[in-house]
């Protein structure tokens, strides 16, 4: 069979009005707008291209969108997952222009991540094109709050069982096959209030804070020697907001400590936290006025793809006939909605286009990848999906 054709009219349309629609995510900036706009807008779009959609609310205002594109039975599902969700625009002269410059569509979430989307749907126009009909069910899930602690996939992944995902975030069209994962987590240490005239009734908690920070930061040089992974180097850790004490002439009586620890596969919650624990233990023995609790805001999974993916052999026949060159495997730095996939026990991979400047003042994407992915994904669905 000939290569699926890709309608890169479309593809690129598609992109241009997805880039246009402000979809800022209201957890990250106050009073932003949400995914409303851009959810009512792929919905529409989905049901023009043939499928079966539903809107899910995560929380009320945030709302998700599944399109289902029908499979005859038998064959495997897939789902092409992404999200609508942006980061602000702070510093932004013309956020959402869709300015087309050199072959580089300019716009916040044009890299991260409607190039990707907009390869979803073109992969899935050229299915319906060419009026291939599919084994399994081909799923697009277009996802809220990505973002910031990812509603949306949490809650798809309870609605929706598929055997497949590809996660169309940005990859250079190379195949990533394990991500980090983080730990948000709090440290408060606990002094006493009083005047500063009264050292002998002061416990300074700032002060007490200064002694965990300088064990943690021995913490972090470890981390950085430990064995590292093939694709994600070693794990890390950084001090990420510091507060404490509320005036020059008081004792503080609480100091807050925010870290974000980045994680590689194999690394628990319940061992990262017991890093800090320790830390904790050392210093109590050590001095007995020192005293501090440790909580995690959240904890994200890493992910590393199954070395026995049938996703990955479907995605790598697709590269061949497409690309004529085989998709090289990379690890990403960056967390994304993959890890829930795959602990949900989905055969889960990420690729997408290449583009540059994502959380930045400058956000592009590069139009003729958004092309090529859109190709890969379509062949890659219909071997997968037969």
């Amino acid at each position: 069979m000939n290569p699926l054709v890709i309608d890169r009219d479309f593809v690129t349309q598609t992109l241009i009005n997805l880039v246009r629609i402000n979809s800022i995510n209201p957890s990250l900036v106050p009073g932003a707008p949400g995914e409303g706009s851009a959810a009512a807008h792929v919905d529409a779009l989905m049901r023009a291209l043939g499928m079966t959609t539903a809107i899910h609310e995560s929380e009320p205002g945030r709302p998700s969108v599944v399109g289902v594109l029908k499979g005859t039975g038998g064959g495997r599902s897939l789902m092409l997952n992404g999200h609508l969700d942006t980061v602000g625009i702070m510093g932004m002269p013309n956020p959402f222009s869709a300015e087309i410059r050199d072959g580089r569509l300019y716009g916040r979430g044009s890299e991260d991540m409607k190039g990707g989307l907009a390869a979803s749907f073109g992969a899935v126009k050229a299915i319906v094109d060419r009026g291939i009909a599919l084994g399994g069910d081909l799923v697009v899930a277009t996802v809220a709050d990505e973002e910031h602690a990812s509603l949306g996939t949490a809650d798809i992944v309870s609605r929706y069982c598929v055997d497949g995902a590809i996660v169309t975030e940005a990859t250079n069209i190379e195949l990533c096959t394990a991500h980090k994962g983080f730990a948000w987590l709090e440290v408060e240490t606990l002094g006493r209030a009083a005047h500063g005239a009264r050292f002998q009734e002061g416990i300074d908690a700032n002060l007490l804070m200064g002694q965990f920070l300088c064990e943690l930061a021995r913490l972090e040089r470890d981390l950085r020697r430990r064995p590292p992974h093939a694709l994600l180097g070693p794990p890390s850790l950084h001090a990420a907001t510091l507060a404490g004490g509320s005036g020059l002439s008081t004792y503080a009586a609480r100091c807050n400590l925010e870290i974000e620890r980045r994680t590689i596969p194999g690394e628990s919650e319940r061992a990262v936290v017991g890093e800090l624990r320790a830390i904790v233990d050392l210093l109590t023995t050590n001095d007995p006025t020192f005293q501090a609790t440790i909580r995690t805001i959240l904890w994200r999974e890493p992910f590393e793809a199954s070395e026995t993916s049938a996703l990955i052999d479907a995605l790598d026949q697709a590269a061949d006939r497409v690309l004529r060159r085989p998709l090289p495997r990379i690890g990403q730095g960056g967390w994304m909605d993959s890890a829930l996939l795959s602990a949900a026990g989905v055969d889960t991979v990420i690729l997408g286009p290449s583009g540059g400047g994502p959380h930045s003042e400058v956000e592009w994407v590069e139009l003729h990848s958004v092309y090529q992915t859109a190709a890969v994904i379509a062949e890659a669905a219909v071997t997968y999906c037969r």
